[in-house]
């Protein structure tokens, strides 16, 4: 295992976990068109896409991606807890031929330039929005020529490409707007779901939320912790860090953590007693 490599750069693979869940029966496809936000009969066979799931507030309940496995069947894969994602579908499961099954099948990460190319073998080989693809199914195949790097590296990735985890980087407090997810997970072109109406508001709008998820960059280890506070040059709490890691690549601790909007990017910021440089999150 290398903690040096930069998936930025190079590919490499690392086993991670996710929650998968079948969903499968005649009404399937209806069912999660209703509470997907994404167009899932657009979906075609083998086709992935990435999703929220919403309250009828419209704050965020699960990110999952979700796969097409026939006419009658799909896959949702999540990092957070499976059994919440089961819980709010089942809310809304009214009088619907669907069945949820939760499968226990292995995930590996596979990041960097080439990952889509690598040699994979998986029930499903999903893209990411950080660049590459996760192989997912019981026994998932990664190319022994594809290097192995390990969980910290593969982390310190994730955040530098600003991509939020569930349930630390997002949780049912989050809205879509502040977390920068909309772009890739929002179809505005297909009929009603569960919370759309704060999506389509604030996009019609194009209104500004109260806070945006923001990179903060280390130069050095830094101690961090997720509820670290995030001040201001004079001294004003301006916002909290959700999760960070050391990035053996560069020498630096790399962060994500929510930032008000009055805060313009970049900027320097005090975290933990060190200096830290935010920007905008880009994939």
């Amino acid at each position: 295992m290398s903690s040096t490599v930069d998936l930025s750069t190079a590919v490499g693979a690392c086993p991670t976990d996710r929650g998968v869940l079948a969903v499968a029966g005649p009404d399937a496809e209806d069912f999660l068109q209703g509470q997907l936000s994404q167009d899932v009969a657009r979906l075609a066979e083998g086709q992935s896409a990435w999703s929220l799931i919403l309250q009828p507030q419209g704050r965020v309940d699960a990110l999952v991606r979700v796969t097409r496995k026939g006419a009658y069947g799909f896959i949702l894969d999540t990092d957070g807890p499976l059994d919440q994602v089961i819980a709010r579908l089942k809310r809304f499961m009214l009088r619907t031929d669907v069945t949820l099954e939760p499968l226990d099948w292995l995930c590996v990460a596979v990041r960097g330039p080439g990952a889509a190319e690598a040699a994979v073998t998986g029930e499903i080989v999903g893209p990411v929005p950080t660049g590459g693809v996760d192989v997912l199914g019981p026994e998932p195949l990664v190319s022994a020529d594809v290097p192995h790097v390990d969980a910290e590296t593969l982390e310190a990735h994730r955040i530098r490409a600003g991509f939020p985890r569930m349930g630390v980087d997002i949780d049912d407090r989050t809205i879509p707007a502040e977390a920068e997810v909309v772009d890739f997970t929002v179809s505005f072109t297909k009929g009603c779901f569960t919370g759309q109406e704060l999506v389509a508001r604030m996009d019609s709008r194009d209104s500004i939320a109260p806070r945006y998820l923001r990179l903060l960059t280390f130069q050095g280890r830094a101690d961090l912790t997720g509820g670290d506070q995030i001040t201001s040059a004079d001294g004003a709490v301006v916002g909290t860090v959700t999760s960070a890691a050391w990035d053996g690549s560069t020498g630096s601790t790399v962060a994500l953590g929510y930032i008000k909007r009055a805060v313009e990017m970049p900027a320097e910021v005090n975290v933990a007693g060190g200096r830290a440089w935010a920007s905008a999150v880009t994939r």
